[in-house]
């Protein structure tokens, strides 16, 4: 009785833990930010596998993990965050992993 009661117990656990990992969402592949200098595509899967599946290189210290979360990376933004080394500067800065965002506007504002 004892041995069907922890059998029981363990997989009403695994049910519940299962259908939590059901509810989780996948990220999506590509995300668009309407700006007024033209609409930024970010291709999230291919900052995924340059990254290596390590969500932790971004996600939380960078941005959060909501695709409607503001991005922090407009106008005025874009010095601010290179000085400070945030949102997409982090690495898309002078020195950083990946170009540099200055004078390469439209490597990520695509207007039409």
């Amino acid at each position: 009785m004892r041995i069907l009661m922890v059998s029981l117990a363990f997989a009403s656990g695994l049910l519940g833990t299962l259908a939590l990992m059901g509810q989780q969402k996948a990220a999506p592949p590509k995300l668009t930010f309407v700006t007024k200098n033209g609409n930024v595509t970010f291709d999230h899967a291919a900052h995924v596998m340059r990254e290596k599946g390590d969500c932790a290189a971004c996600h939380p210290k960078l941005f959060a993990q909501d695709a409607k979360a503001p991005l922090n990376y407009k106008a005025a933004l874009h010095r601010t965050a290179e000085t400070s080394m945030t949102s997409c500067a982090s690495c898309h800065r002078m020195g950083g992993a990946a170009f540099e965002s200055k004078g390469n506007c439209a490597k990520c504002h695509m207007k039409g």
